[in-house]
């Protein structure tokens, strides 16, 4: 049988388009490679702890490294900035949090917009922190906290893990919706505030429920409240700061951002799985433990999550006034 050379050409680029189709596949498969997950923090805290969970989960069901690099600096800016700089590809990510929506407004002069920059992924979970005062301090509850603090302006010394973080922005809020004037004395992380805490150095710290769980147990700190919106399954007797500041809810939260303009499937691939994880009964066991409350959202409802928060936290600055140049 004779074959044109139309009909020869035709075949032999329907051959080759067959031979190339695997490969093809393979290029887009996602992920073809190890990926990063950039922290802003030092390893060993609530946020890398939290990476390094989603990390070993999706390594384990996507059949590829997510390695969690520790990149420290600036209040997270830095590791940030390395991210939305970073090719929208999908192996770069970033463990987001709650500094992210606070630095929007408390750097005036950062080289990206987070909003703009990073496209939301999905939630891990929120992560609530204790009122905890030390055990010589005269209040046993919110409500005998604010009447000390308003008798006694400026006196009591509220410890944070530096100045500009979640915890600083939980006391500036309390100071807002109470009309209470507390001294803000700023350390270099959550350890050191606790250290002065326990000794008495300062009589407040908004702290996470892990770094300050084993105080409160052994009696050397007493938790006053919890900053959830209502109390934690884990530990009921423990009321709410709302309880007594109706409206009062802060806390740390984590959850994973990517470049902007990473294709829609990618991300589609990484929420559909850390949604997965985060429904896992082992997985979701281990984040209660941590005092957390898990935060499953798609990409959108997310999204809003990270407008909304940077909202909020936009007016706590700008009323407490303060800022970074």
């Amino acid at each position: 049988m004779a074959i044109d050379r139309r009909g020869l050409l035709c075949l032999m680029g329907a051959t080759a388009a067959v031979a190339a189709c695997p490969q093809v596949a393979r290029t887009e498969s996602y992920p073809s490679r190890p990926v990063r997950i950039l922290v802003g923090y030092s390893a060993g805290g609530g946020v890398d702890i939290a990476a390094r969970l989603i990390g070993q989960w999706l390594s384990e069901r996507l059949q590829q490294q997510f390695l969690v690099e520790n990149r420290t600096g600036a209040a997270t800016n830095i590791a940030t900035e390395a991210v939305v700089r970073s090719p929208p590809d999908g192996y770069t990510l970033l463990l987001v949090n709650a500094a992210n929506a606070i630095n929007a407004t408390y750097y005036e002069s950062l080289s990206f917009d987070f909003m703009r920059d990073m496209a939301p992924v999905a939630g891990i979970g929120r992560f609530p922190y204790f009122m905890a005062v030390n055990p010589a301090f005269p209040a046993n509850n919110v409500r005998e906290f604010i009447a000390y603090a308003n008798a006694n302006p400026g006196k009591v010394n509220m410890g944070t893990g530096g100045a500009g973080g979640p915890d600083h922005a939980s006391g500036e809020l309390l100071q807002l919706m109470t009309g209470i004037r507390m001294t803000h004395v700023p350390y270099r992380g959550t350890a050191p505030a606790l250290t002065d805490l326990l000794s008495g150095q300062v009589q407040m710290v908004f702290c996470t429920i892990p770094s300050a769980i084993q105080y409160v147990n052994a009696g050397t700190l007493r938790a006053i409240a919890v900053t959830s919106a209502s109390r934690l399954d884990s530990m009921p007797e423990i009321p709410t700061v709302g309880e007594t500041v109706p409206g009062f809810e802060s806390a740390q939260w984590y959850g994973v951002g990517a470049p902007a303009g990473t294709p829609v499937a990618i991300i589609a691939t990484l929420n559909k799985e850390i949604r997965a994880a985060l429904a896992d009964p082992t997985l979701k066991a281990r984040i209660e433990e941590l005092g957390g409350i898990p935060l499953s959202m798609s990409p959108e409802e997310f999204g809003k999550f990270l407008a909304n928060e940077t909202e909020k936290m936009a007016r706590v600055i700008k009323a407490a006034g303060i800022s970074v140049k």
